[in-house]
């Protein structure tokens, strides 16, 4: 029997937590509701004993109790809301005589009014049956309590909310928790638990449902591993139902990634007689073979940028415009390779190039291709003999393709754009139409923009005037309600390679919704080393919310920078640091981990502390968040390297907000680490 989630979006039985953890890796979607309580839950499995939720919760008829009878200002059908984050840590994984076992803090930061603490173990009893027991503390020890343990819980002042409540954790009141599952089919679950959770608040004290029994009872259908619908007998009083989704990132839905068969490697003659190395004097040899090198690779999106030659090495620069993985388009390249040039030439020198920027050099020998095309476990034998290494200077006479990709591409497209959490109506959207385009001036030089149209929009509300900082970010409703049709970006880039693993990055224009100026980056990043390091500096002005082209409805014009730290943690785990000045000209340091999939998926969290205090900085005592970041080819299983790319904040405020700046030097060079290539490599023969 695999996990389940219970109504709080966290490993458990009904509305009380378990000992189990997910799949790892694996993400997870739930939304439940019972009486007036909703719920939207976002789980990720960042290893496989650790797990982090963020939960948003909706207390429909709030105040409707308190306030009777004078219920003005809407009281009646108030809905209170509030943001919830969990964490949770398997300390004992099940085995024949012993359950698994998790520990785990609930609601840790923010208001604590969901706040709770657990212990809870988990143990199968045959095949289709399971028993959960745990102690509870908070919350969760708030019913038929036995006692104190390790000393009572003082309450604790939240003020603006974002502290860690670390000195409440399991104190105070304990109490014990505990049910059954059983499964009846491979599609269908019976569960019954004893509830220690008194919802004190909702039911004693507001009385917005009547808790009148620890007992709930549950019933619930899997079609299939991915989606479970629940419904419950709750409380004695209520009946409840769920809905939740679960995905591995690094899993296909469609399984491989589609496409044509790449070329099989053409031998060599067994004549040694045939490899003779006159053909390199030929006159236009280079030309011929650049020509032939692209006619080979046309329409599968890798495009030839430069061929350069000797008797015995070629040296090839491409760009990679359709593979997510760059292992594929280098295999695929080697492959042409191999078809086309003469005999003699042995080593292939495969340098992929990105915004006018050499990434690395893939280093292959021709022999090494013919002898492992079809061996077992070919491509750990291939990457044995393969060298990634820093790119050389381009070969003498190198050769500049005459037919490179189009110069002008560009895209009309819907798009959706969301305002989430906002206290009196959390979730709004916009439709509309997206014209965006870019035009290649030279080699890394890039004149690109977007402009948008809103067709449809539930998005409505003031700027908040109540922050004392410059107002970077709180004005951001004014853009999204009265900039239409809206300039997102009009900018002009240039990207260069200053030294060997150093490059550089120019931004000059309209470089997001908020702001324009510019920008400017330096990134020193080894190909070889787990880490890199960088510094941006940008001058920038607010621009007026119209969404057009001017500057006056502001005045404020700041200059913004940061030195940037990146390493890479092994396992697909990433840490990012960048200490500087922000929009609002406060300092201060960002700390961003991620989980980054072989795919493109990355899951991340981050949080932001500068010199505002809590009070200045507003709800939320500081800028914290979650990322999202989803390859399209995971969803459709054709070759793309479109990703979206989202940012859950539960609270935008002005305190610690960068510059949205599109192509910083390396994300944009990411792909091209010796640890990136090495985690795609398997695809290097697909």
């Amino acid at each position: 029997m695999h996990p389940d989630l219970n109504l709080s979006g966290q490993t458990g039985l009904i509305d009380m937590p378990s000992g189990e953890q997910m799949a790892d890796g694996y993400l997870s979607l739930d939304h439940s509701q019972f009486g007036p309580v909703v719920r939207n839950a976002l789980r990720f499995q960042i290893t496989p004993r650790l797990s982090g939720t963020f939960r948003y919760v909706g207390l429909h008829d709030y105040e409707k109790h308190l306030c009777q009878p004078d219920c003005a200002d809407g009281k009646d059908t108030y809905t209170y809301y509030d943001r919830n984050f969990d964490i949770s840590y398997q300390i004992l994984t099940e085995s024949r005589f012993l359950p698994a076992v998790t520990i785990g803090v609930q609601d840790f930061v923010g208001t604590g009014l969901f706040s709770a603490e657990y212990v809870a173990g988990t143990k199968a009893l045959g095949p289709r049956l399971k028993v959960t027991g745990g102690v509870g503390f908070g919350r969760l020890g708030s019913y038929n309590a036995f006692g104190q343990p390790f000393g009572p819980r003082e309450k604790i002042d939240f003020g603006l909310g974002g502290k860690i409540s670390y000195k409440q954790w399991f104190q105070g009141d304990a109490a014990l928790f505990g049910g059954l599952e059983y499964q009846i089919t491979p599609k269908w679950t019976a569960k019954a638990e004893y509830s220690s959770d008194a919802y004190a608040e909702e039911s004693a004290r507001r009385r917005m449902f009547d808790r009148n029994s620890p007992m709930n009872y549950g019933l619930e259908y899997a079609p299939n591993p991915a989606f479970r619908f629940g419904v419950y007998a709750l409380y004695g009083s209520e009946i409840g139902l769920s809905l939740s989704a679960t995905l591995n990132p690094d899993q296909r839905p469609q399984g491989g990634i589609g496409g044509p068969a790449p070329l099989p490697i053409r031998p060599r003659p067994a004549d040694r007689a045939a490899w003779a190395r006159d053909w390199v004097a030929q006159p236009d040899i280079n030309e011929a073979v650049t020509r032939s090198l692209a006619a080979t690779l046309k329409d599968t999106g890798i495009v030839i940028q430069s061929v350069g030659l000797t008797a015995t090495t070629a040296q090839v620069r491409f760009q990679n415009t359709t593979y997510d993985a760059t292992a594929q388009a280098i295999g695929r390249l080697a492959r042409a390779m191999a078809w086309v040039l003469p005999a003699s030439v042995e080593h292939f020198q495969i340098v992929p190039v990105e915004h006018g920027m050499a990434g690395s050099m893939v280093v292959v020998n021709r022999t090494d291709l013919e002898r492992f095309e079809f061996a077992p476990d070919g491509a750990t034998l291939l990457r044995a003999q393969t060298q990634i290494k820093t790119p050389s200077a381009p070969l003498s006479g190198t050769t500049i393709n005459p037919d490179p990709a189009p110069r002008l591409t560009w895209s009309l497209l819907p798009y959706v754009h969301t305002r989430q959490f906002d206290p009196t109506n959390p979730l709004q959207a916009s439709l509309g139409l997206r014209l965006s385009g870019q035009y290649d001036l030279a080699p890394g030089m890039f004149l690109s923009g977007a402009v948008t149209d809103v067709i449809v929009s539930s998005i409505n509300g003031s700027a908040d005037e109540t922050s004392v900082l410059p107002h970077v970010r709180s004005s951001s409703v004014l853009y999204d309600t009265q900039a239409n049709p809206d300039v997102e970006t009009l900018t002009l880039a240039y990207f260069t390679g200053l030294a060997p693993n150093v490059f550089g990055r120019i931004t000059a224009g309209y470089l997001e919704r908020g702001f324009a100026g510019l920008s400017t980056e330096v990134l020193y990043r080894p190909t070889s080393k787990p880490w890199a390091l960088g510094v941006e500096a940008n001058s920038v002005a607010q621009r007026d919310t119209d969404g057009l082209l001017g500057f006056g409805q502001y005045s404020y014009a700041v200059a913004t920078g940061h030195v940037s730290g990146y390493l890479d943690l092994r396992g697909g785990y990433h840490a990012q640091v960048d200490v500087g000045r922000y929009l609002a000209g406060d300092k201060g340091a960002t700390l961003s981990l991620s989980r980054e999939f072989e795919n493109g998926w990355s899951v991340g969290v981050y949080a932001t502390k500068t010199d505002v205090s809590a009070e200045d900085f507003g709800e939320g005592s500081f800028d914290k968040g979650i990322t999202l970041q989803i390859p399209l080819a995971w969803f459709f299983g054709k070759p793309t390297r479109d990703m979206r790319t989202t940012t859950i904040r539960p609270i935008g405020r002005d305190g610690g907000a960068r510059l949205e700046v599109d192509d910083r030097l390396y994300s944009v060079l990411r792909s091209y680490d010796q640890r990136k290539i090495d985690a795609q490599w398997g695809r290097v023969w697909k």
